[in-house]
């Protein structure tokens, strides 16, 4: 009986062992993998307000920003559906005018701060879009959700997107009503939010003034929803076309069931310590959409890449319709730090407005051909990565990937070979630790003295 304790007691040992040293290397690097997309950019200067001008004739649509940032397709994606009608005002607004983190490291400088917007409107914004923020339900989002509170009072649409909802139900402003959010946040939203009617399977839900839209690239659904209503059909049909999204009216389907952890995310998140970092040049002009898919795939969804904001000269860049962003570097002095750099916009593509520049990689220019934005990274995410990973990516963005090729290593091999081997370390020293312990008992029973550097 003895000896079969001792036996499963070995074998237990063994067991930790190898699930040790994996384990403790995860725990240290996942919340790093999922804090990385957000944390701030250097202290620049922010260039002065340019003249912004406004049209009393137009409905005035807003995009939110809190201090801590924002999920990055959640901000342009709308955004970019929006301006690319010409038919309302819009802008980003903030509690402040200062820098604020994209997901990927995209720096975002907000048009106007919730004052100035009051100032210029006299009331409240028609619509207000209300992204995923990664403070929800902490004491640091309440200027945005006050804020929020006084637009809804004030009459202002709401266009909750992605875990957006989420923000709007830490305000109080979706109880008693149905809403939806990305299917990874639904455990923790029903948990949290039990006064909400938590509404799985659409791609967007419409209760009147409130709309609320499922996980990322959802959004465009919901927003072209919103100018349909507003606008009406060929509107949002003309948006559609615009920002190239071919799914508008297919009504693709959405995630319902919480597959997390995936396999893929695990091994990416918990053990690709150094992960390639992918410089992205921001060139004048470049789309919203554009400009979001090339940091959120990468630096955002993937955890298996990190983005970097760089200009030629590390100048501030503006967008196709406005947005003020700060690059963190140039390209020279980023150059070293650097495996990939990319130059997202048709409009670079055929420019090629990069020169290359000793040291960096060569410029590489994604959108050379037609076609939605994210769907060529997440083709470039196959082929430079792996299959799985892309798919990983594709279904948190809620990408339809139904006619794409993805092409590429099947699976993340070489990462999955770190907890392998970090777990054999594990079990050679639990099977030496045990060595040494069972020839010291077996001498003791012999009456045998161990010398002090080992067994006899």
């Amino acid at each position: 009986m003895r000896t079969t304790l001792r036996r499963t007691a070995r074998v237990l040992a063994v067991v930790l062992a190898a699930l040790l040293l994996p384990a403790l290397g995860a725990a240290v690097a996942v919340p790093a993998a999922f804090a990385a997309p957000y944390e701030p950019g250097p202290d620049r200067p922010v260039p002065a307000a340019a003249p912004i001008a406004h049209d009393p004739a137009k409905p005035t649509a807003v995009v939110v920003v809190g201090e801590r940032g924002a999920i990055v397709s959640d901000v342009l994606a709308p955004y970019e559906v929006l301006a690319s009608t010409g038919r309302f005002n819009v802008y980003t607004v903030a509690p402040r005018r200062a820098p604020v983190p994209l997901t990927g490291g995209l720096d975002l400088v907000p048009d106007l701060t919730f004052d100035e917007l009051a100032a210029r409107l006299g009331g409240a914004a028609d619509l207000v879009v209300v992204p995923a923020l990664p403070d929800v339900g902490e004491p640091s989002t309440a200027p945005v959700t006050d804020w929020l509170r006084t637009q809804d009072a004030d009459g202002a649409m709401l266009l909750g997107v992605c875990n957006g909802s989420g923000v709007l139900a830490s305000a109080g402003l979706l109880d008693g009503r149905p809403a939806t959010a990305h299917w990874l946040r639904f455990p923790r939203y029903e948990s949290a939010y039990p006064d909400v009617d938590w509404v799985r399977g659409q791609r967007f839900v419409d209760d009147g003034d409130v709309v609320t839209t499922a996980g990322i690239l959802a959004s465009i659904d919901g927003t072209l929803h919103v100018v349909e209503r507003l606008l009406g059909p060929a509107a949002a049909d003309d948006a559609a076309t615009a920002v190239g999204w071919r799914h508008f009216r297919a009504d693709p389907p959405v995630t319902t069931q919480v597959a997390f952890p995936d396999p893929a995310a695990i091994v990416n998140a918990g053990w690709r310590w150094l992960p390639p970092t992918i410089g992205v040049a921001l060139v004048e002009g470049t789309g919203e959409i554009e400009l979001a898919a090339a940091f959120d795939p990468y630096g955002g969804q993937s955890l298996a890449t990190r983005t970097l904001a760089v200009s030629a000269d590390g100048a501030p860049v503006r967008s196709r319709h406005g947005l003020l962003f700060l690059p963190r570097d140039d390209v020279a002095g980023a150059a070293a730090d650097l495996d990939r750099l990319i130059v997202p916009g048709a409009a670079a593509a055929a420019a090629r407005p990069i020169a290359p520049t000793a040291g960096a990689p060569e410029p590489e220019y994604p959108h050379s051909a037609p076609g939605f934005p994210f769907d060529a990274a997440i083709i470039d995410l196959a082929r430079t990565t792996d299959v799985a990973t892309a798919r990983w990516t594709a279904k948190v963005l809620e990408l339809p990937t139904g006619g794409l090729e993805l092409e590429g290593p099947a699976w993340p091999w070489g990462v999955t070979a770190v907890p392998l081997l970090l777990a054999l370390v594990g079990v050679g020293g639990a099977v030496g630790v045990m060595s040494i312990l069972r020839r010291r008992r077996a001498a003791a029973e012999h009456g045998v003295r161990p010398s002090p550097g080992g067994p006899p």
